[in-house]
Formats: C-alpha cells, structure tokens, sequence
C-alpha cells in the first residue's frame, strides 16, 4: 500500500478522540505487569565496550498490547531477550509483578520469528509440552491444550504435524503452545516476520481477535509501522546507536481494529510520526523526542 502522508492534512497523533481517551483511562487504571526500569546493556569487544540499550524505562499495563519499533541496530531483539531472561542487563531492572526477572520463567511465554516446535510431535502434543514439564496432570495438560487449539482456530489439525502445516498455521501452534503456560505476558520477537504478506495480514487479525477474547498482555518486536500502529495500544520507539527511548506514542486509531483504518486520518498520523522519529534520527541524534 502506498500513501504520502505529506500530501495531505492531517491531524496531530496525540489527538485522542472521547473514545480513545476513554480507553486509555480504563489501560491506565489497570495493574502494572512490567516495569522496564532504565534498563541499559553494554557488550564488550576487542574494540572497546558497545552499549546497545541506555536507560530503556516504559510500563505495561494488564492486557495492554506494547510494540517496540526502531531502526535496525537500536537493540529491540536484546530489550526482548532481557525481558525474557534469556540475557541480563548491565543497568537497571525488569520487573514482573514487581519481582525482578533473573532467568527465564513461567510468567513469560515466548514466540521467535522461528516457529520451534517439536518436528517429532503432533500440534496437540507440541502445546502440551509446557504443561507436561511443569507437572500438570495429563488430562488437565490435554483440556488445556484443546482449549488454545481452539482460540488459534486449530482443533483439526490437532493430530497432525509441524511439516504438515503452513507457515502462519506453524506460528498459531507456537502462539498457543505458549498462552497454554498461562504466562502473564507474552514476548513476540518479529513472529510474523517469515509469513507471506496475505499470510500475516491473516495472524494479526487473529491476533486481535485472541487479545481481544483472553487475559494476556503482549510485548511485540516488530520493524514494520503498519503493524505496529493497527495491533498496538502504545508503541515504544527507540532510536539507534546506543537503543533508548525516543517517545512512547499512544495509539489514537479506535478499537475494534481493522485494515480500513490504515488510510484514517489518526493511522497515518501516527505513521508519518514513526516515520519522523525513526528515519530522521537513524543518524544518530541524541536528543529524545519532546
């Protein structure tokens, strides 16, 4: 799709109509999940000490939807692998209900841009993986996974295989086998990447239609702005050399969410605003966003 935001008038992105507004009053009354607090990651090298993230601080509220976009190199994927516990950050702290990540834990699920599931296991089998190691009982650990074959539109390929799948069919397996953890949040790293575009345009409405039925809160990778502005309720933008934060936009398009909106005036505000602060300062600017 093509447009020149420039071209025409549009409306200020931090204007909020009584709907959006509303909505962003009930998000800011709910509990705080995850505190990212002046997160900051240096990697030492040959060549003397690289930082990739400085000072990265944002909330996330229950069942609120947070991308992170920015220019290639301005450290999205470590932000996410920190979050995860699967590396550790060399300033500042990530919190989960207030207690602080230290390793990997029930309370994230995880979805790659790789689907990694068990080729030798059946669908049903790979979303009862979880479950099973965590010593649920069998037949609790199968109802469970019944239930999130469900809600990712898959009952009927319950007893097939990874290699017997399409890729974006791969990736609800993945969804599901995650949520079947009963995580309090779930980290997605690019996870529609891979997909063919009429494929993920298919996984993001699927993805607002599960966010929209279940308890979850999401924090979602992604490089593209399209994304970004029509799943998420705020986007955390981040700029390169070193990663910090630029400006956290909430998102002014109303829900419910659909791909009319991509040519709304308050959708292609939003993105000629990404695109501002992500190209004009993939340079190497210093300054934050005001």
């Amino acid at each position: 799709m093509k447009h020149r935001p420039d071209q025409i008038e549009l409306p200020s992105y931090k204007h909020q109509s009584p709907e959006v507004a509303a909505r962003f009053d009930e998000i800011n009354r709910r509990p705080v999940v995850m505190t990212v607090g002046g997160v900051g990651r240096v990697f030492e090298s040959p060549q003397g000490s690289v930082t990739a993230l400085r000072d990265i601080a944002f909330e996330v509220r229950q069942r609120e939807f947070i991308s992170v976009i920015g220019p290639s190199g301005c450290g999205k994927s470590t932000l996410i692998r920190i979050v995860s516990g699967l590396e550790t950050c060399t300033t500042g702290a990530v919190l989960i209900d207030g207690k602080p990540v230290l390793g990997p834990g029930p309370d994230r699920g995880m979805v790659f841009q790789a689907y990694t599931l068990f080729p030798w296991l059946t669908v049903k089998a790979n979303v009862m993986f979880g479950p099973n190691m965590k010593g649920v009982p069998k037949a609790q650990a199968e109802a469970r996974a019944d239930e999130w074959l469900r809600v990712v539109g898959l009952t009927r390929f319950a007893d097939h295989y990874p290699n017997q799948l399409s890729g974006g069919m791969k990736q609800r397996v993945a969804i599901a086998r995650a949520l079947a953890n009963e995580p309090r949040i779930l980290l997605m790293d690019e996870p529609f990447g891979a997909l063919d575009a009429q494929t993920r345009a298919s996984m993001q409405a699927h993805l607002l239609e599960i966010c929209a039925s279940v308890d979850i809160t999401i924090l979602f990778i992604t490089h593209d702005l399209d994304e970004a502005i029509y799943l998420s309720d705020r986007i955390v933008v981040l700029g390169a050399h070193p990663g910090r934060v630029l400006e956290v936009i909430e998102v002014p398009v109303p829900h419910p969410r659909s791909v009319d909106q991509f040519l709304s005036g308050p959708f292609l505000a939003t993105k000629a605003r990404l695109e501002e602060l992500i190209h004009h300062r993939a340079g190497g600017d210093e300054s934050a966003a005001a």
